[in-house]
């Protein structure tokens, strides 16, 4: 009986290990699968973080097992006192020196990624015409969303960044109610947004996130700091891309302004009497919208973040978004618009498009 009890808990603990590492495997959203240069410089310190702590740990227990084994009570007698020694200055040496040395093998190589990763001197940099050099985003944490503006575009997303490839890209980062912390586990980060004070940074993004086709084609970002119950939905998706591509993006978004598709009049008549106060439907502009700017909604992979991309849940988010999002901004609309007008509102909000 004690022995089946054994197994079973053995088998218990396998699986919960199983669970845990079968997120390590997900390019999209792990941070031992980095997918740029940051993200590797910051792995490569996990690395040598962990041997050190590993080569701690085998050390102990190798002293530990000598000791158990060597001067076990069996071996030496019952009666048996071991040699008493009130010091030993080699002793008290090694164990003094050892320890500084691995300090300085773990602190050198932290230190100098600090200063690297947090070097944005290139931030301002402009050429001959003025023009900036590096690209800069303006990045704006809120309940329980994010809001990202290209401030030398004229453009603006929210809940999907853009980005090109092979590039240091820039980061302003702020909060616009309480703390947040920005972070893209698989390519960098994280940073703090607060609502104080702006922190600045730099990524670059490496692989093409149209690869992650089993991710819907993006990167996942977090929020990494407790903010309110709907903190785990906090989440937002990055598009990487080869520079002309990109370019090809930028253009679109700002034609958004002048000249935009519309699939469903009527829908649209409806989202201009009831949402647009709230809500942006053009890429162009400026932050500070007190809901998310829905220019490229249907291209999006995700309803409010986290609901799958259709448009039953996106008639299911208007109705009763405390329901599904505790917390957020938005008012339940359930009871103010009829079926016919919300699938109306929703065909219209799908084929808000780009691409």
């Amino acid at each position: 009986m004690m022995k089946g009890l054994k197994n079973w808990r053995l088998f218990s603990l396998l699986a919960v290990l199983t669970v845990f590492l079968a997120g390590c495997g997900q390019e999209e959203l792990s941070t031992l699968l980095p997918a740029g240069q940051v993200g590797r410089d910051q792995f490569n310190l996990l690395l040598l973080s962990s041997a050190i702590m590993l080569l701690v740990i085998l050390v102990v227990v190798a002293i530990y097992l000598v000791a158990l084994v060597r001067f076990r009570r069996s071996k030496l007698g019952e009666d048996h006192i071991p040699e008493q020694v009130e010091g030993s200055h080699k002793l008290e040496l090694v164990w003094t020196i050892i320890p500084i040395l691995l300090i300085l093998l773990l602190a050198v190589p932290t230190v100098y990624y600090t200063y690297k990763l947090g070097d944005v001197a290139a931030m301002g940099a402009v050429d001959e015409d003025g023009n900036a050099e590096n690209l800069v985003v303006d990045v704006t944490a809120k309940l329980y969303w994010w809001e990202f503006e290209y401030p030398d575009l004229g453009i603006v997303t929210a809940q999907e960044l853009v980005v090109p490839m092979d590039e240091k890209v820039y980061f302003n980062l702020i909060a616009a109610d309480v703390k947040h912390s920005f972070w893209i586990p698989a390519v960098g980060g994280k940073l703090d947004t607060n609502v104080e004070n702006v922190n600045k940074f730099y990524l670059t993004f490496e692989k093409n996130s149209k690869d992650l086709k089993d991710a819907g084609g993006v990167f996942y970002g977090k929020c990494a700091e407790l903010c309110g119950p709907s903190h785990a939905l906090m989440d937002f998706k990055v598009k990487t891309m080869p520079r002309a591509e990109f370019d090809r993006w930028v253009t679109a978004m700002q034609a958004t302004a002048d000249n935009q598709v519309v699939a469903n009049p009527d829908g649209q008549a409806l989202f201009q009497q009831s949402c647009i106060g709230c809500h942006a439907v053009s890429g162009v502009g400026e932050t500070g919208a007190q809901g998310p700017n829905l220019a490229t909604f249907g291209d999006r992979n995700r309803v409010a973040g986290f609901m799958d991309h259709t448009k039953e849940d996106l008639i299911e988010w208007i109705k009763h978004p405390q329901q599904y999002k505790p917390g957020n901004k938005m008012p339940d609309f359930d009871g103010q618009f009829s079926d016919s007008e919300l699938d109306a509102i929703a065909e219209y909000l799908m084929g808000l498009s780009i691409e």
